[in-house]
Order: structure tokens, then C-alpha cells, then sequence
């Protein structure tokens, strides 16, 4: 867009607050004809509030985040200075300063400290630019940026420019190509002293330039460019980025609770549902029977949009349609997948195509966006059928009451035909437009700051929309079963939207082995910004089938992450419309070897669903960058480590490293180091030759493709285990669940040090529910241990207030390969031995009397 940067001067202090002790402070500036507000006031300890609107600038009419309230309850609050064109404010912990000599400049610090740890840009700080605004600050050019949902790799942002929207990116670089599919105007700074988040409340589209462009003049500077609007802001100052990313999820929403099916192997393909002859419905009941013959566990299905598909011409999407050639009874056939243990997600698109039965009824009732010239249905060019195939059509506004009554009544149809959950596809708004006219019938209400708002889709922003359609399918499959956790799959995200969608995905990636690398600081990224049911379409959606090595590798470090899931459409110029699938047993040679990652992926599911758990209580990402809790060691600072491409922490307990080149058998990892005055035991190899690590160093790790990748424990640790294969969680009923095992085992892997704990005693927690109820009671459970040359004494407890029972009623206690030593427990008694598992390593059994 053109640039017309307009810079106000003169601000003066207005309002009743102006020169007075409270955390705030109100400004404006005294051109008349082009008068500006700017306004900081502290909401929370260290959450901060800033706004620069004029009458034709105002405030996001439909903010991410809703505005909370302020709650400074035993906070100290000091003003240390007040002058005619300063305030500094300590509020707790930070100092923030609001300099408005020339321009409103705001920089924040710890008390006592003379160092900023974030302050804007003298006389260019808050800048109206034609429709929109822009935001300057200084670049702190050795500091971590990390955030705006998901960009490309690497993880860390700096020196980069960004896009801030969302497209239909098919076939994407991880390396290049921006933007992607999330629109989260979240930027946060990230140092050794501490770090600083900062978000955008608007839906518009808009520019993060993360230190990228340099001036001779302003020299290093960040610059967030909003295209429509005025700003809305929020400053988050945190110790680390856990607590940043805590205080996030304080003003956004904590992560959804996710149902535990949904941690398990979930499949997909397009081909499968795009199929006539047999028909889609029985390919994918033959699917299911490949599944229980190659003995690999599968949790779900994500049936891909070519059930919608019309059977007769033209052949393009009809979403909530059903093919009836392909599915001739859905009722009948998704009880019969049911029948064997699977769960479906069913794709529904946002869109309609001139042919939809029902677009002349939406249209005629103004559910579709409109062109305000004509006041007709704004058509555009719309994915129609196969690979790049386009035909009219016509994208819904949610703010339409028919067209969100319509889309909640969609959902329920295929709730109550037996589909499982929803996957909200191709929900990014790629609209051409942004004068197109929305409805704003329900679902948004103008604020009191608004001062002059239109109906156009520019300032209400198209992501706005994303959020909307993910309420709807939410709203549906909530009213339908109140008591179970509504399960919405989403491609596309802002904040707002993951209020209602539980789990997202990186898109249609791309084979290939640095696609698989570069995947690995998207997810890290994502799990920041709260995209903690996190994934990738496991061996690439797009190009060429993975050679054996490369998709057992994916697969290795695939069933290492929140989401596991192995869904495709790669097309191929003989191939355009069904294209090809990725299927575990699509190599003979490494089924086997499939199979075992993915048993155990299963195996491991009460620690992932622990993880989950503890994102929903307390925001922190299953998958973590390697410096996160090891802020205090210099070397997680390092440029290498900061791209977060190669390694990660799964939990505390699991170090996940990778190899990313066909023919390599080793990888280089770095063991990060925790700080203080406690010793550092260091990490032990999980793999052979198992052996035990230092801390603080760079190792080589052995990892032959056949074998595995580099895992690590933490020497302290534990993890959770159960059955390789899936189980019914104690509060699943349903027809999916009936066939399936119960959950009646768990074991606990422990990392005791070689010799002797030295007194020291480790501990370890996690949590369990019934896996499905919208407001479940969660157990905490907690295995502690201890070690001398000769045994490791075991101690187990259950919080005591807890009302879940699991169906489990003693504990496998689980040693590392070689580790003979015996088990007591802490009370004197003597768990009994059971001998070896398959896996070499010594089994204790401890009775556990579950109150």
C-alpha cells in the first residue's frame, strides 16, 4: 500500500487522570483538524494497555482478545515522577515511563534497573499511515524474537520481515514462504534479562518488520504496519517466556481441552474420499481393515472434502452434502467405522460455488459477502474439485445471522449422522477485496472507544472471519452434546479463534528432508502463540512420495508432538484431481518399524495427554524450545540453537533430537544446563548403547535410521506409560470407544543418576481425567525417587482432594536399560519383581491404593 506516514506532535494530558497517581496515562495532540489519542494504562502485573486512535482511526472494532479487567489488587503502584511531558509509573516489578516531549514514547524496565527491556522509537513512535497506523521501537539485535503464530523457519524471527496474514499457501517452503496459514499479530523479544511480548488486537492485515530494515537516521528499529484502524495494543513483560506465555493465555484464553482420542494416530488422504469405483466408502472401510491386518492402533480419521463432492455435474464441493454414489448410507457407514475404533473428522470449507443447492437462499438473504457497488454476492475464483481446479463461488459472512444459523445447523447434520468432530479447511479469507461489505448482524459489538466504524471487510479484518466460523462449529457441537468437549480441527487461527478450535496443523507441507527439519521450529513457534495441539501432515502433504528413510525419520520424531497425523494430496501432472496417500505399510521393508513408532507414540500417550493437561491449566507448549527453563545457560543463546530446527524438549523430561540428511547416522545435540546452586545430573541416552550424559556440552549421538533418532532423558524425570495400543479413557461411552481396550495400565519410566542421589530426592507429576468432559476433575499423580549404589527407593501419592479414579490400580515401575539395581519403596515395603520387559529394562510392580 502507499505510505503516508503522518506523525502527530503536541500532545497534552486530558482526561480526569492526567496528572495524577494512576497507572495511566492519557494524551492528545493538539492538531485539531487530524487530532490523535494515545492512552497506556496498566491492566494487570505486567500486562499493559496502549491505544493511538483519531475519529478515523479507531480502535480494532472486533479485537482478538477481549479487553479485561483491570485488577491491580496488591500490586504496588508508585508514581516516581510526574512532569509536564513525563510519568514514570512502577507497577510491581516494571518501571514503565510514557516520554511525550515530541511524540508518546513508553519504555519499560525492571525496578532498579537502567537497562529498557522495551521502548519505542523517539519522534516516530505512533504513526497514522493513510488508513491504518504503524508502531516503531528499538531493535535489540542479539535478542530471540519469537511468535506470530507460525512462520517460516527458522525460529528465531530477527532481521526478518513478515506479512501479517493468512493464505492458502499449497506446497509452501518452510524456508520462504510468507505468509503462511495463521494470523497472530503476537511479537515476543526474548532475552537472558527478560522478555517482552507485544499484541495486536486487530483482525486487519498489516507488516512485522522484526529489525529488517535499518535507517541512517532512526538506525535499528522494529515497525508493526496495521493497514486499517487505529492501534490497539498489549504489552506482556515476563522473567522468561513461560511467564509471558502464561500472562498470554491470561488475556487470550488458556488451550482448549482436547479429547485424549485425539492424541492418537490420526489418518487421512484425499484420495480416499474422492473415490467412485469402489466407492469412497468402502476404500476407506478397506483402510480400516489394512490397519487391524498391519496391526498399526489408529484413533481417527480425517475424511477430506471429496465426500461433498456432486455426484452428478458440474462435480465440485457442496459442502454439508453428502455424495450418495460415494456414501450411500453416511448414517450406516460412519457406525461401521465406528465399529472398528475409529473416529472421523469430516472437512467442511467456508465457502459456497455458484452450484451449491443453497447459494441462491444465501445469497438472496445477504449470507455472502457483497460487492458495494452492486450490493450483489461478491464473487471470486474458488477451489472448486481437484488440484488448482477454480470455479465461482461465493465466501460466508459470519456476521450474517442466516449464514451462521446456517453453518451451526450444517454441523449438526453431521454431528448427528455420527461425525465425530470438525476440521474447519481453507478458513484463511484470501478475499481480493477490501471495500466488500459484511452483514454485522450478530456476533460482533462496536465498543464504547469506536468513533466511526464501516462495514467493510478491510478494518474488520478477514481473519475475523476465521474466528467466527470456528464459533459456529463449536457452538453446534457443544449444544448438541454439553457434556463433551467439542473437537474443532482448524488450518487457519488468530487468538480469538482458538477459543473454539482445540488444534491446528502447519498445512500442506512439502516432502522433503528440510521440510521435516524446518517443521520443527514451526512447531515450537506455534506452541508460543498457544497452538499447543500442534502438528504436521506427517511425510509432507505435497510433492513427491517420501523414500523409505525419509518417512521413517518424519514418523520417528512425528509421534514426538502434541498431533499425530499422516494426510496428503499429492498431485502429480497425470494426477490432478485424487492424487496420491501416504499409508504406513506403503513400504514393506519398514513396516515393521513403522509400526513400532507408532505403538509407541501410543505407548506414551498418558505423557503426551499430561502434556495437554498442563497446557490447559497453565499454557505451557508440549513441545519447548531447548533454552526454555535454561534461560541462565549462555549457550541456548547461541545462533544455532535460537532456529530451533534440529532439537527440542517434549515435556520436561524428553530432549528430542533429529537427523535431517538421507544416509546420516548421527546427529550433533547440545544438553542444556540449569543454573543455581542445585547439581545438574545431567541426561541419559534412551537409546542404545544408554549411556549417561553431562550437561552443558555438545554431544554426538548415534542414530542409525533403522533404530531411532536421538532421545534423551532427563536424569530425574519420569514418564508415564501405557498400553502400545488404543484404549477407552474411563469416560468414553461412545460406539468408537466400546470396541477398544480399557485403560487399565500404567507404568512409570524413571532416570535415576548411575550411583547415588546424594540425599536428593526427585519428583515428578502427572495428570490424568476421563479424557472427554467439557469440565473434568484432574488427578495429579507424583512418582518420587531416590538412588544409592545399590537401590532406588520409590515413592507414589495421589493429590488428595481429586475425584477422578483411572482404571488402573498398581504401578509398573519401569528402569533404564542396565540399571539393576532394586526397587523399594519408600514406606519399606518391597514392590514386587516382575523381570524384563521387551525392551531389556527391569519392571517393578508397586500396589496403589487410588483413593
Amino acid at each position: 500500500m502507499p505510505q503516508k506516514e503522518y506523525v502527530p506532535r503536541g500532545y497534552q494530558p486530558c482526561g480526569p487522570q492526567a496528572q495524577d497517581s494512576a497507572p495511566s496515562v492519557y494524551l492528545r495532540s493538539n492538531t485539531h483538524d487530524r487530532a490523535f489519542d494515545f492512552t497506556f494504562e496498566a491492566i494487570r502485573p505486567r500486562l499493559f494497555r496502549v491505544t493511538f486512535t483519531s475519529k478515523d482511526h479507531p480502535v480494532p472494532p472486533h479485537p482478538n482478545v477481549p479487553k479485561p479487567l483491570v485488577d491491580l489488587r496488591s500490586i504496588r503502584i508508585a508514581t516516581t515522577d510526574i512532569s509536564p511531558s513525563r510519568k514514570d509509573i512502577e507497577v510491581g516489578e516494571v518501571v514503565a515511563s510514557v516520554d511525550w516531549s515530541h511524540t508518546p514514547v513508553l519504555s519499560l524496565s525492571w525496578t532498579g534497573s537502567q537497562q529498557n527491556l522495551h521502548c519505542d522509537v523517539p519522534f516516530r513512535s505512533y504513526v497514522a499511515d493513510s488508513t491504518g497506523v504503524a508502531h516503531y521501537s528499538v531493535h535489540d539485535r542479539n535478542a530471540l524474537h519469537v511468535g506470530l503464530g507460525e512462520k517460516a523457519a527458522p525460529m528465531d524471527l530477527t532481521g526478518r520481515h513478515f506479512i501479517i496474514s493468512a493464505t492458502d499457501c499449497f506446497g509452501y517452503n518452510v524456508y520462504h514462504t510468507d505468509p503462511l496459514y495463521k494470523h497472530v499479530p503476537l511479537l515476543i523479544k526474548a532475552t537472558v534479562d527478560g522478555c517482552v511480548a507485544i499484541l495486536s488486537t486487530s483482525h486487519s492485515r498489516g507488516m512485522w518488520s522484526v529489525g529488517s530494515e535499518i535507517d541512517g537516521l532512526w538506525g535499528h528499529f522494529k515497525v508493526y504496519r496495521q493497514d486499517y484502524g487505529g492501534l490497539e495494543e498489549y504489552l506482556i513483560v515476563g522473567r522468561t517466556l513461560k511467564e509471558v506465555v502464561r500472562t498470554y493465555a491470561e488475556l487470550a484464553g488458556f488451550p482448549l481441552l482436547v479429547p485424549r482420542w485425539a492424541f492418537g494416530y490420526i489418518s487421512g488422504g484425499y484420495k480416499y474420499s474422492m473415490a467412485d469405483d469402489p466407492p469412497a466408502s468402502q476404500v476407506l472401510l478397506d483402510f480400516a481393515r489394512k490397519l487391524k491386518e498391519n496391526d498399526i492402533p489408529c484413533s481417527a480419521h480425517q475424511m477430506s472434502s471429496g465426500y461433498s463432492i456432486a455426484e452428478t455435474e458440474p462435480k465440485v464441493r457442496n459442502v454439508f452434502n453428502w455424495n450418495k454414489h460415494r456414501f450411500p448410507d453416511p448414517e450406516k457407514w460412519v457406525a461401521e467405522l465406528h465399529s472398528k475404533g475409529l473416529r472421523l473428522l469430516t472437512n467442511i470449507k467456508p465457502f459456497v460455488l455458484t452450484s451449491h443447492p443453497d447459494y441462491q437462499n444465501l445469497a438472496d438473504a445477504g449470507a455472502l459477502f457483497r460487492d458495494p457497488e452492486t450490493k450483489a454476492p461478491a464473487i471470486m475464483r474458488l477451489w472448486s474439485a481437484g488440484g488448482a481446479e477454480g470455479g465461482d463461488g461465493c465466501h460466508v459472512d459470519f456476521t450474517s445471522a442466516t449464514a451462521f444459523k446456517w453453518w451451526y445447523n450444517g454441523v449438526q447434520r453431521l454431528k448427528r449422522a455420527g461425525v465425530d468432530a470438525m476440521w474447519n479447511d481453507n478458513n484463511e479469507y484470501t478475499l481480493p477485496s477490501d471495500d466488500w461489505e459484511i452483514a454485522l448482524e450478530v456476533n460482533v459489538t462496536p465498543r464504547a472507544e469506536d468513533c466511526h466504524i464501516t462495514n467493510s471487510v478491510g478494518l474488520w479484518g478477514r481473519a475475523m472471519h476465521t474466528e467466527l466460523m470456528a464459533k459456529a462449529s463449536y457452538d453446534a457441537l457443544l449444544d448438541i452434546e454439553p457434556e463433551k468437549r467439542p473437537f474443532v480441527l482448524t488450518r487457519s487461527a488468530t487468538p480469538g479463534t482458538l477459543r473454539y478450535a482445540a488444534s491446528s496443523w502447519s498445512g500442506d507441507d512439502v516432502t522433503s528432508w528440510e521440510g521435516m527439519k524446518g517443521a520443527n521450529a514451526l512447531s515450537l513457534t506455534a506452541g508460543i502463540c498457544l497452538l499447543q495441539c500442534f502438528g504436521h501432515d506427517i511425510g509432507g502433504f505435497e510433492g513427491p512420495q517420501p523414500s523409505p528413510e525419509l518417512l521413517l525419520r518424519w514418523v520417528q520424531i512425528g509421534i514426538y508432538s502434541s498431533r499425530f497425523a499422516i494426510n496428503c494430496f499429492k498431485t502429480s501432472p497425470s494426477n490432478n484431481s485424487v492424487g496420491e496417500v501416504i499409508e504406513p505399510w506403503m513400504y514393506p521393508e519398514i513396516t515393521p518399524l513403522i509400526r513400532d513408532a507408532i505403538k509407541r507414540r501410543y505407548e506414551i500417550l498418558p505423557y503426551i495427554y499430561s502434556l495437554s493437561l498442563e497446557s490447559h491449566l497453565s499454557a505451557s507448549p508440549p513441545q519447548r524450545w531447548v533454552g526454555w527453563g535454561y534461560e541462565s545457560d549462555p549457550e541456548v543463546w547461541t545462533t544455532s540453537l535460537k532456529r530451533g530446527e534440529k532439537q527440542y524438549w517434549f515435556g520436561d523430561v524428553i530432549l528430542v533430537g533429529g537427523v535431517y540428511k538421507p544416509g546420516e547416522n548421527t546427529a550433533r545435540i547440545y544438553l542444556p544446563r540449569k543454573g543455581g546452586k542445585d547439581f545438574d545430573y545431567g541426561y541419559v541416552n534412551m537409546n542404545s548403547p544408554y549411556n549417561y550424559l553431562a550437561s552443558g556440552q555438545w554431544v554426538e549421538i548415534h542414530s542409525e535410521w533403522k533404530t531411532n533418532i536421538p532421545l534423551l532423558a532427563k536424569i530425574g524425570g519420569a514418564i508415564p506409560v501405557g498400553k502400545s495400543i488404543a484404549t477407552r479413557a474411563p469416560g468414553e461411552m461412545d460406539a468408537a470407544s466400546s470396541v477398544l481396550e480399557e485403560d487399565d495400565y500404567r507404568g512409570v519410566e524413571i532416570f535415576p543418576p548411575r550411583g547415588a542421589s546424594h540425599g536428593t530426592v526427585f519428583s515428578s507429576t502427572w495428570l490424568e481425567d476421563d479424557g472427554i468432559s467439557v469440565n473434568p476433575w484432574i488427578s495429579r499423580f507424583t512418582i518420587s525417587y531416590s538412588s544409592t549404589e545399590e537401590k532406588i527407593t520409590v515413592g507414589f501419592k495421589q493429590d488428595e482432594y481429586n475425584a477422578f479414579l483411572p482404571s488402573w490400580k498398581d504401578l509398573h515401575i519401569i528402569l533404564h536399560n542396565g540399571d539393576d539395581r532394586h526397587v523399594i519403596s519408600d514406606d519399606g515395603t518391597h514392590p514386587k519383581y516382575i523381570g524384563k520387559d521387551g525392551h531389556g529394562r527391569n519392571l517393578y510392580r508397586l500396589r496403589v491404593f487410588v483413593n
